[in-house]
């Protein structure tokens, strides 16, 4: 059974079942979340026609989703100091109910974009607070979990197609953006079992929250999908410059205060951790290549169809059934290599993922590398979510998961808001072809790092 089975198999049978039973509840919580991530790429055409706006702009419509939920994480991390796991969950939940609907009912494109903004901020908080829990657990337990959770989203996010085509084709776009409202009545089932929010062990340091450091952050990753997107969206000149200046001292800004204010909104001592900011890194840029492609994706097929939304999102549903596959990879392979070692394999994979879909014509070479993202995306959240917490001290557990997962998101936004930028400028095979050099980097990243994953230690140590 390899050095570092154990004999007790009931208890780790019990455990594993544990995992299982907490991953199915928060991955069901977690499913309109990321249904939001793939619904509305495929709406996009129809909204892009609708407010008469062009499909590049239309960008910005999954870019302010991922933008304010990276943002909201880390507020959400320090907000558990004071506030319980299941009070940020719960306040979540609304705020991504109030945003969806506003999105829903926008009337312009501005509007819309408000109401993804506010949507994302509730998704951002959410998805901390279910974190929160499943990083609590020990060992196998929270690996078990973390996979399921990221099955879940990953297939929620790829089945989202299917269902943003549907939704688009009978109820119409507007009903695609409000589909994240339906976490409301999902809230109920978690919160009648309460106590799993209960079992985080990670307490902070201290609770108040800094509020510059909060807002140099924000204006550094909203400047940055700006300019990634300003000449997609016809950004005038003396705009762009001043998102420019404001993105270069927000990044001067937040530089002094990491440096002047240990505790900060971004500790110090989080950052500085070993292998922390490498395994932030890993995970944006695989979000950033799959949710690259993800945005193109349900165009490029209704180009080479001539079909439809419905078409579209039908046809990429065989990729959601590989992240389903690897969540149950990484479970696998959880004893046989390091965490760094499966993050490099699966950044491997989204490269791999985008240039299929660069590269090759036509709607199978579509399916094939958006599955190809996904399986990266899938494996990577759950590999990367539960080696961050053990990257630092067990006070800073919720801070280093809010900022960590911010990492993650903004690159989500960075990959869409990429491509659209790119794409004004350069074919959109070219474009996709510089996205890949993102995961690839993380790829560079992986390798790099060196160690055996704490995760078999901790293994071990409950076998003695």
């Amino acid at each position: 059974m390899g050095a570092f089975a154990c004999h007790r198999i009931p208890a780790a049978e019990a455990a594993s079942a544990d995992g299982r039973r907490l991953g199915l509840t928060l991955g069901m919580l977690v499913l309109p979340m990321y249904v939001a991530l793939g619904a509305p790429a495929v709406a996009l055409p129809a909204i892009g026609r609708a407010l008469a706006v062009p499909f590049g702009a239309t960008a910005w419509i999954l870019a302010a989703w991922s933008m304010t939920s990276a943002l909201a994480m880390p507020v959400a991390g320090r907000l558990m100091a004071r506030w319980s796991p299941l009070r940020v969950l719960v306040a979540g939940v609304v705020v991504l109910a109030a945003g969806s609907v506003l999105a829903g009912a926008g009337s312009t494109l501005p509007v819309v974009i408000a109401g993804r903004l506010i949507g994302g901020a509730g998704a951002g908080a959410t998805v901390i607070a279910v974190f929160a829990a499943a990083t609590a657990l020990p060992g196998r337990e929270r690996i078990r979990a973390l996979g399921i959770i990221a099955a879940a989203s990953a297939t929620a996010s790829a089945c989202g197609t299917l269902l943003g085509g549907a939704v688009t084709a009978w109820l119409g776009w507007r009903a695609v953006l409000a589909l994240p409202a339906l976490a409301l009545p999902l809230l109920l089932a978690v919160v009648a079992r309460r106590r799993t929010f209960t079992r985080t062990d990670g307490g902070e340091r201290d609770g108040r929250l800094d509020i510059v450091g909060a807002a140099v952050l924000s204006v550094l990753a909203g400047s940055l999908i700006a300019l990634l997107q300003a000449r997609s969206v016809g950004l005038p000149a003396p705009v762009t410059v001043a998102v420019a200046v404001a993105g270069v001292l927000a990044a001067a800004g937040l530089w002094r205060r990491v440096r002047r204010l240990p505790d900060g909104f971004v500790p110090r001592r989080v950052i500085a951790a070993h292998g922390f900011l490498p395994a932030g890194l890993i995970g944006g840029t695989v979000f950033a290549g799959y949710y690259g492609v993800l945005f193109v994706a349900p165009s490029l097929i209704e180009q080479a169809t001539g079909g439809g939304a419905l078409e579209a999102g039908a046809i990429l549903v065989p990729a959601a059934a590989c992240s389903v596959l690897a969540g149950r990879l990484v479970g696998t392979l959880h004893d046989r290599f390091t965490s760094w070692q499966m993050a490099a394999g699966l950044a491997g994979l989204t490269v791999v993922g985008v240039l299929v879909v660069a590269v090759f014509d036509g709607p199978v070479a579509v399916v094939i590398g958006a599955a190809l993202t996904v399986c990266g995306f899938a494996g990577s959240q759950a590999v990367l979510v539960g080696l961050a917490p053990e990257l630092v001290a067990a006070d800073d557990r919720d801070t280093a998961q809010g900022l960590f997962n911010f990492m993650t998101a903004l690159g989500g936004g960075i990959g869409p808001a990429a491509v659209a930028g790119l794409s004004g400028l350069v074919p959109m095979s070219v474009a996709l072809a510089v996205l890949a050099a993102l995961p690839l980097a993380g790829v560079v990243i992986s390798l790099s790092r060196k160690g055996a994953r704490r995760g078999r230690r901790a293994i071990q140590s409950q076998c003695q």
